[in-house]
Formats: C-alpha cells, sequence, structure tokens
C-alpha cells in the first residue's frame, strides 16, 4: 500500500459543530494530523447534539472526527493560549471557525499569524464572512440555507423545506478542504502559505446553480417541484404495486421514447404532439405523470426496476437510512469500517475519495481531552507543569 496523500502534514483546528470539523476530518482521513482544540467544559458541543451512539456519543461528532486527536484547552487562561501558539508553530494549517472577529481578539487572525509564521496555511471559516453588513449574524444550517436561497427551491409548491442533510455546513466543509489542498500545492511550489476565508453563505449560493442564474437572467425565480424538475418531465417519484415508490429521471426525448416504448409499451406516446418534445411534456407534466404512474402502479418495485434499467431509463430506488445501510453497492464494493470511539467499536462508512494504492485513514474518535497530555509532553512540559496546569483548570 502506498502513503496517504497528506501524511507529514499537521492541521490544528480550533473548531466546532460540523462545518469546521468536515473540512479537518477530510485531511485527517487522507493522513494529516489533526489536532482538535476543545473546551475544558464539555468540548464540541457537537459531542452532545444527541446521545444516539450506543446512548452516549452524538452522531454529528461520531460522523466528522474520526483519526483526530483532542486536546482540550481554557484559551481565557495565558498558558492556554501559550500552548495553543506553541502548536500553532509547528503546524501547516491552523482552521477556525468560531465567531467573527474571536480569533483576531485572542492574537490569532490570519494577518498576525502569518507574519510570524509565512508558510502557514490560515483558513477561517465564518456564516457570512469577514466583512458586510451580516459579518456578525448568526448562521445555523438552516438559517444559511433560508437566507441564500436554497429553501425557496426545496419542497413543495405549497410548503418549502430545508434539505435533511446540513448542506451549508456541508458545501463550507468541502470549500475549506479543497482550498487547504490548493494552498499546500501553491506553497510546494512557492514556499508561501496562504489566508483563506470560507462561509457558509458563500457557499450555497454557488451551490444555488441553476436556480441563482434562471433567476438573474430571466427575473423569475424557479418554482418548487419537490421530487420534480423545474424543466424536465418526466422526473418524479412513482408507485409501485409493492407501496414502495421509484424514481424515472427522463432527460432528454430520446430517454422518453425509451421509456414509452421499452417499458410502458405505448410507442404511440412518442409522436403524439402533446408529449412528443419536452417543452410538451412539461406543458402537460400532470397528464405525463398520470400515464406513468398509471402504469407503474400496477407492477412490483423489482419487476419495474429491470424493465427500466433493460430500456436504457434511468432510475433509483427511493430509500430512506434503512435502504442505504443494507445497499447492495457499498456491501459489493467494500464500503464500510470499523472505527474505535470512546463508547466502542462503530461502523463508519469510507469516504468517497478513493486512491488505488491507499485506504483512507479511519482512525478512532477521540474522547475528550484524550490526547491532552501526550500533546503537551511532545511540547516540552514536564509531568509536574501538566499537573498543575490541570489542577488550575487550563488543561483537561
Amino acid at each position: 500500500m502506498g502513503a496517504l496523500p497528506l501524511e507529514g502534514i499537521t492541521v490544528v483546528a480550533l473548531e466546532q459543530a460540523v462545518a469546521a470539523p468536515f473540512a479537518t476530518r477530510q485531511l485527517a482521513d487522507l493522513g494529516a494530523r489533526v489536532i482538535k482544540i476543545e473546551r475544558v467544559d464539555g468540548g464540541d458541543f457537537a459531542r452532545a447534539y444527541d446521545t444516539a451512539v450506543r446512548g452516549g456519543l452524538g452522531t454529528h461528532f461520531a460522523w466528522l472526527n474520526r483519526s483526530k486527536e483532542s486536546v482540550a484547552l481554557d484559551l481565557k487562561a495565558g498558558e492556554g493560549r501559550a500552548v495553543l501558539g506553541a502548536l500553532i508553530e509547528r503546524a501547516d494549517v491552523f482552521l477556525q471557525n468560531l465567531a467573527p472577529g474571536a480569533a483576531a481578539r485572542m492574537g490569532l487572525g490570519a494577518a498576525e499569524l502569518r507574519a510570524g509564521h509565512p508558510r502557514l496555511i490560515v483558513v477561517d471559516m465564518s456564516g457570512y464572512g469577514s466583512r458586510g453588513p451580516y459579518r456578525d449574524k448568526r448562521a445555523y444550517d438552516m438559517l444559511v440555507q433560508a437566507e441564500a436561497g436554497l429553501i425557496s427551491v426545496t419542497g413543495t409548491p405549497e410548503t418549502p423545506v430545508k434539505a435533511g442533510s446540513p448542506l451549508a455546513d456541508i458545501a463550507a466543509g468541502m470549500y475549506a478542504f479543497s482550498g487547504v489542498l490548493a494552498a499546500l500545492v501553491r506553497r510546494g511550489t512557492t514556499g508561501e502559505g496562504a489566508s483563506i476565508e470560507v462561509s457558509m453563505f458563500d457557499a450555497v449560493a454557488e451551490w444555488m446553480g441553476q436556480a441563482l442564474y434562471t433567476t438573474l437572467y430571466t427575473g423569475e425565480p424557479p418554482r418548487r417541484t419537490a421530487l420534480g424538475h423545474p424543466v424536465i418531465a418526466p422526473y418524479d417519484k412513482y408507485p409501485t404495486a409493492d407501496g414502495v415508490d421509484v424514481v424515472i429521471g427522463v432527460q432528454n426525448d430520446r430517454g422518453w421514447a425509451a421509456l414509452a416504448t421499452g417499458v410502458l409499451g405505448r410507442p404511440d406516446l412518442v409522436t403524439d404532439p402533446r408529449y412528443a418534445t419536452n417543452q410538451a411534456r412539461v406543458r402537460n407534466r400532470a397528464e405525463v405523470d398520470a400515464l406513468v404512474a398509471g402504469f407503474t402502479s400496477r407492477m412490483g418495485r423489482e419487476e419495474l426496476l429491470r424493465r427500466l434499467d433493460e430500456a436504457g431509463v434511468p432510475n433509483a430506488s427511493l430509500n430512506d437510512g434503512h435502504g442505504l445501510v443494507a445497499h447492495p453497492q457499498l456491501a459489493e464494493r467494500d464500503r464500510w469500517r470499523e472505527v474505535g470511539s470512546p463508547v466502542g467499536d462503530l461502523r463508519a462508512i469510507l469516504p468517497p475519495i478513493t486512491f488505488a494504492d491507499a485506504e483512507a485513514r479511519m482512525g478512532p474518535i477521540p474522547a475528550l481531552g484524550e490526547h491532552t497530555d501526550a500533546v503537551l509532553a511532545e511540547l516540552g512540559y514536564d509531568g509536574a507543569s501538566v499537573e498543575r496546569m490541570r489542577a488550575a483548570g487550563t488543561i483537561r
């Protein structure tokens, strides 16, 4: 097996919740050493969002924090800040998602840090960015989904809904992750670090994609179509005789011909002017959906999926979490691993980036402050100093 690409890279992360931990977990997956700085009084609050993982660990924390080292510091204490400063001295990357301005008030602003460490890559993550009228506005995932317009295009025509996964956090985490990778590549050429800013709002604005540009160039935002597509038909969920819905997505007129002829047994629908073109099918969406549903509702799911596949019509099962956990594609491709945690070994899914010669590191999820003593020893603190700091509440 080959080496993971980020082995030898050290990341110090002053992080909490979802966005920043998602970015650094991906760095850890690829071999980086990630030292997670947590509060002494409870640590990352995502540890206790819920207790669903064997009654003692939050699901968000289990998802986002494997392969990291936990160091618990009181950063209000001068000695705690000194420990963090010593860690940053040795780091390649410093990433934080505190409230806007909080890092700078502790002497951890990007300009200040890079003045002393020009090779350091500093990543500041926030809700709305470091400037502008929304700079200090609270920015949780649902709030940013709303502010950036994502909720306006998600849901039924009657009811807007937020995305079920924390997409604002995930989007920001992905851009922070890719920004660090790009900065490491540039540093390898120039020797210079970087100051990177990633906001959740900017990330979701980018992910609005077609909806954003439709509004920009037509003056009309796209309407909500639930599972349907605003400009393609048929593209929705359809019932089966088993009571389990199947999703069918016809992208073009060739796909409609394949569905009508190869599945529905209605070649006449290919030339019917009400359905012959995508534009016509969109205008007559209700009739198209009724035609398709009338056929699918008389057929079992497995038989329907087989016929759709044989005809080359794009389709999918409308799975829930159970369907994903038991999915044969994950099983056949050996995508599950065991990782250690404070509550015992847990199943976890491999990350999507798959190297042919090296598997992602699937290290344990740390207990709060599990690595404090070992990291302090690396920094040269003796046992007496460590115990004094612990007695003072500076470390845990």
